[in-house]
Order: C-alpha cells, then sequence, then structure tokens
C-alpha cells in the first residue's frame, strides 16, 4: 500500500522536515494531497480511471490466424505505454464485438475512450461503422483516423519485402524489370483508393521501383490485372506486398498470384503498435515525435 504523503520518513529529504506543528505546513501538505485527489473526480461524481482507454478497433475475420495476431499486437502496445488500458473491439465475426467493448468499459467506470481503427486507409468501416457505434456509447467515445498512409506503414512493408527475399542490391537489368504490387482488401469509398494509392507512392520512392496498388476484391486493378499490365511494360520481376494487417484469405490468394516474392502482412512489427499509439495520441491533441500523415 502507498503511504501518505504526511507519512515519508525525514531521510528522504535533504534538508530535516518542518515540524509537524506548523500550520502553514500542514496546511500546504493538505492542500496538495486534496488537489491530487480531486483530480481524479469528474465533474459529476464519477471516479477518472485515469488516460482515456485505447480500443483497437478491428475488422475482423473468420481465419483464427487474425484474432491471434492482433491479440499479440496489441500485447506488443501494452509493451511500449505500460499503463495505458488497451482493449480490442471487432466490427464483426468475431468477439469481442466493438458495442460490448463499449459497454464492458462503461460497466467497469471507465469514462473515455480513443477507438483507433485497425483499418489501413479511410472507407465506410471509418466512416459510418465506427462512428454510429461510438454514437450508441454511454462514455464518451473518440474515433481516431486510420493508421494510413503513414511512412511507418512504409517501413513495416519495406520490412516484409526484405524478409520475403527483395534484394537492396540490383543489377541496373535488374531495376528495369523490378517492380511490385501492393495488395490491399479492397473498397468502393473513393478515399480508401486515394489512400492505398498514397502508400504505394511512398513505397516505390523507398524502393526506387514502380508500386501498383491493386485489390483483392471490390477496387480495380485487381493483383492478377496489374500484374498482367505490368508484365505487358517488361516488369517481370515482381513482388507482391501484403497490405493486410493479419493472415486471411485475401492475403493468402494475393500472395498465391506473384510471380515471384510475396511478403507477409504487416501482422505484429513493432512500427504497428507505434503507429497505434501515435493515432491514439493525435486523437487526444497530444504532440508526438512521430511524423504525421
Amino acid at each position: 500500500m502507498t503511504a501518505s504523503p504526511l507519512l515519508h520518513d525525514e531521510s528522504e529529504y535533504d534538508e530535516p522536515a518542518p515540524h509537524l506543528d506548523s500550520t502553514a505546513y500542514l496546511m500546504n501538505r493538505i492542500s496538495t494531497q486534496l488537489t491530487s485527489q480531486l483530480s481524479l473526480v469528474r465533474l459529476d461524481g464519477r471516479r477518472r480511471s485515469g488516460p482515456p482507454a485505447l480500443v483497437v478497433v478491428a475488422h475482423g475475420s473468420r481465419d483464427p490466424r487474425a484474432l491471434s495476431t492482433v491479440r499479440t499486437l496489441l500485447d506488443r502496445v501494452r509493451e511500449q505505454r505500460p499503463g495505458l488500458p488497451v482493449h480490442l473491439g471487432h466490427i464483426e465475426l468475431n468477439e469481442p464485438l466493438l458495442t460490448d467493448t463499449l459497454a464492458d468499459l462503461d460497466a467497469h467506470g471507465t469514462t473515455d475512450a480513443v477507438l483507433v481503427p485497425l483499418l489501413l486507409a479511410r472507407g465506410y468501416h471509418v466512416r459510418r461503422d465506427i462512428p454510429e457505434m461510438a454514437a450508441g456509447a454511454r462514455l464518451r467515445a473518440r474515433v481516431a483516423a486510420p493508421l494510413g498512409p503513414h511512412p511507418l506503414l512504409v517501413e513495416t512493408l519495406y520490412t516484409r519485402l526484405l524478409e520475403a527475399g527483395w534484394s537492396t542490391r540490383m543489377t541496373p537489368q535488374e531495376r528495369r524489370t523490378s517492380a511490385v504490387v501492393l495488395a490491399a482488401a479492397g473498397s468502393r469509398d473513393p478515399d480508401s483508393a486515394l489512400d492505398t494509392n498514397r502508400t504505394a507512392a511512398l513505397l516505390a520512392k523507398r524502393l526506387g521501383v514502380p508500386v501498383v496498388a491493386a485489390y483483392a476484391s471490390t477496387a480495380a486493378p485487381t493483383v492478377p490485372d496489374a500484374l498482367r499490365a505490368l508484365a505487358a511494360r517488361g516488369r517481370d520481376r515482381v513482388a507482391v506486398a501484403s497490405y493486410f494487417t493479419a493472415p486471411g484469405r485475401f492475403a493468402t490468394e494475393c500472395a498465391q498470384a506473384a510471380p515471384w516474392v510475396a511478403s507477409a502482412p504487416l501482422g505484429t512489427h513493432p512500427a504497428m503498435a507505434s503507429l497505434l499509439l501515435h493515432r491514439y495520441d493525435q486523437a487526444l491533441g497530444v504532440s508526438g515525435s512521430i511524423n504525421a500523415a
């Protein structure tokens, strides 16, 4: 149990402690203690529970590897910021659903939460589904920006490509025939394509070869179509960069289409945990050292 501020041992101080019968000293210590305690109480009388909870909002998947990956990623977030309450909620397919997570937080006295989408671009889930779920919660729930585009995602994609066998030392001929297809899920929302194309442009600058955004469903071009278009331009040494947060059917199908190497999903890379915390801080208006995008 933490000792009362009035009961510190005198050896903690460089100078002798004031006599406890000093009225000014006692009043100062009591005022400090009351201020500290009152800072933990809201105007409505409910006790503050520290910093707003971070709720990572995943889409959900029928592939059990996805849930396992997301849970491990949340552990990485907790390691990077001990003491921050970190929770998980899903839009669909997996438990806990976001609505259940928010209800549980409210039932346990949490008053504020920041919802960070574990999504790589804007789209209907970010624009509509998550805000609607947040609006139905009793606690105050702010919705952060999606993860992408952001330079940390580009560095994660780069690392995953290196792990898959991408070479940083190419001959001029190899560079002229190389390219990357950035394989994403796809959305009907045009802003989603804009964000994915921006990530592709950032990755192309990082690699020094063309990067074409392509999609597993809904949007065009598909991954096979992008591969054929690149081959027609003499780019037949093509890698598929998996622009998915976790393993699943789309990631597997896109990797199987690769004519050369295919990278693993973004997964539990430390930069992903850093980016989740960055979006959390952004939503709270806290300045950080990570370049915003």
